[in-house]
Order: C-alpha cells, then sequence, then structure tokens
C-alpha cells in the first residue's frame, strides 16, 4: 500500500508514520507534505497513492481547498481534532476520519475500513463538509520565523495584523511582531470573525485589543489599541457601519 501523509506538526506526522509501520509493516509513505500549495504540486506531479491521510487545518490553510484545485481519486482518512457533532459530517460523506490524538486500535480500525471500501469509495462533497465544519476550522496557529529557527504562535495571541508593501505583520499583545505568508485578503478567511475585523484596506484588529472607540470626522472611527501604535488608527468611513454591527452595536 502506497501512502501520502499531509500534516503540518512535525511530530504528529512522525507518529503517526510509526504507528503505520507498526500496523502495516509493508506500507510505504511516499511522502510528507505540510502545505495546500505543496499538496497541489505533488497531485499534479505524481500518480495517485493508494491511500491519503490528511489533517485538515494545515499550514497555510484548510485541505479542502487541496480538492478545488485537483481532482484526488484515492481514498482519504481525514485527523481532525473536532467534536462529535463535526465528526457526523464524515460519516454522512463516506468518510474515514481518526480524532487527534490518534489511538493505534481507531487507526487499525480506519484501515479495516478502507481495506473495505477503497474500491468503492463515495466522491466527497468537499462543499458540504466545509459548510458543516465552518465554525471548527478557523485558523489556530501561524508558522513564523523567530530569528534562526521557525515557530508557532496562537491566534489568541495576535493583537493585530497590519500589510503594506505586500508584507504581512502580525503583533502579539507581548509586544512582538513577526511576518506571516498571508495577505488580509486570506486572512478573512481564515480568522474567526467573532475576534477579527478589518478595519481598513492594511488592518485586521482582534476584539481583545479594542481599548476605546471615538468618533472622528468624515464617519471615521479613531481606535485606541492596545499595544499601542505610534501612530492614529481609524476604521475607514466604509467599514464604520459593519465595525459597529461586529461590535454588537
Amino acid at each position: 500500500m502506497q501512502t501520502l501523509l499531509i500534516e503540518d506538526e512535525i511530530p504528529a506526522a512522525r507518529r503517526l508514520s510509526k504507528m503505520l509501520n507498526d500496523t502495516r509493516p509493508g506500507i510505504r509513505i511516499l511522502d510528507t507534505l505540510d502545505s495546500v500549495e505543496s499538496a497541489v504540486r505533488w497531485f499534479r506531479t505524481f500518480p495517485m497513492p493508494d491511500l491519503v491521510f490528511m489533517d485538515i487545518q494545515i499550514a497555510d490553510g484548510l485541505s479542502f481547498d487541496i480538492f478545488r484545485q485537483v481532482e484526488i481519486q484515492a481514498p482519504v482518512i481525514f485527523t481532525t481534532a473536532f467534536d462529535h457533532y463535526a465528526v457526523q459530517a464524515f460519516k454522512v460523506s463516506a468518510v474515514d476520519y481518526l480524532l487527534k490524538p490518534i489511538d493505534q486500535k481507531d487507526l487499525e480500525k480506519a484501515l479495516i475500513k478502507y481495506d473495505q471500501k477503497s474500491n468503492k469509495t463515495a466522491p466527497l462533497d468537499i462543499d458540504m463538509l466545509a459548510k458543516l465544519l465552518k465554525k471548527e476550522t478557523y485558523k489556530e496557529r501561524f508558522l513564523v520565523k523567530n530569528g534562526a529557527v521557525l515557530a508557532f504562535i496562537a491566534a489568541s495571541d495576535i493583537a493585530y495584523f497590519r500589510s503594506a508593501d505586500g508584507l504581512t505583520q502580525a503583533f502579539t499583545f507581548q509586544g512582538k511582531k513577526y511576518f506571516i505568508e498571508h495577505s488580509l485578503e486570506e486572512l478573512e478567511n481564515l480568522l474567526d470573525p467573532k475576534d477579527f475585523f478589518r478595519i481598513a484596506r492594511g488592518m485586521t484588529i482582534r476584539l481583545n485589543a479594542l481599548q476605546k472607540i471615538h468618533p472622528h470626522l468624515n464617519g471615521r472611527l479613531k481606535l485606541e489599541l492596545s499595544p499601542a501604535l505610534p501612530e492614529e488608527v481609524f476604521v475607514s468611513r466604509e467599514r464604520a457601519s459593519d465595525f459597529k454591527s461586529w461590535l454588537g452595536a
């Protein structure tokens, strides 16, 4: 059996690889990919594997986006951290799944299901899955460069994002800033809209960063944020009404 792993957490990928080799000694893991971009490139380059293990939330987005760019004709076992309600979506679509942290016995059962269904796997309704899991799949962390090493920062630690000259920076509540590989446009789809709002073309803020709001000229709103910025921060006139709705006003 030739298997492909799509998983952006290195320890989780290594653990799954070992568990697969322990369960099926003859298994061959073709590659381990950590992003939508690398997965799409792989599927366009190489023959289809026998089975794909796919985490839902990976480095540059959601794995559902892979299906929208390439046709995957191999059976897929999703690995998820979602609750029981969300997992029902996979049952409806005849997709196998493993809840993280993955248990050896659950993996063995999933592989038995694969043996039984590999020749009659139903097509995946990715749009339906994405809709049912929408509340569960907002990005929770970002991979950033911290000096000479790579590190993760939690979305909950980010006070705001700023973009200029095609580059986006994340500013944490601790006063640190990091470049990230997402535009503000992409972040609008990746971040939980309950927590984040794009106040202007070049800035998205987290609700917890907001300290005070002052009415300003021409329908704009002046904001005081924490951590504070040296320059004044405004909600644009075009976004002021939506901003008030976001606050529940």
